[in-house]
């Protein structure tokens, strides 16, 4: 057993919105990505999303509203609300979602489950 950085698991790869499990918990993927620019809108029917952000901001847009994270900062999108996230410059975010859980909220358009 040992610490996990997430600074240095971070630095291991440039793609964007391709999550990295970097752990598990409870049955959960810790996991951390790197964003920048828009995602699609999308909906998890049976999990809350969790975003805590690590670098930079993002915007959670939402129909209802937007919600805007900086470093320290988190959010969860309830289960069944359509968001999408946003972040004008490169921000890294860390997540934690039931394992397998798709990123797009539909298995068939999901990024391939990672672990580093």
């Amino acid at each position: 057993m040992q610490a996990i950085n997430l600074a240095d698991k971070l630095a291991s790869f440039s793609e964007l919105y391709q999550p990295r499990t970097v752990g598990q918990f409870n049955g959960h993927d810790l996991m951390v990505v790197k964003l920048h620019g828009p995602f699609v809108w999308h909906k998890h029917d049976d999990t809350d999303d969790f975003f805590l952000v690590l670098k930079g901001r993002i915007t959670i847009r939402m129909r209802d509203g937007d919600v805007t994270l900086g470093p320290g900062e988190l959010f969860v999108v309830p289960r069944g609300v359509e968001h999408c996230p946003v972040a004008e410059e490169e921000a890294h975010v860390l997540l934690i979602e039931p394992t397998n859980t798709p990123n797009t909220g539909d298995p068939e358009t999901a990024a391939e489950r990672r672990l580093i």
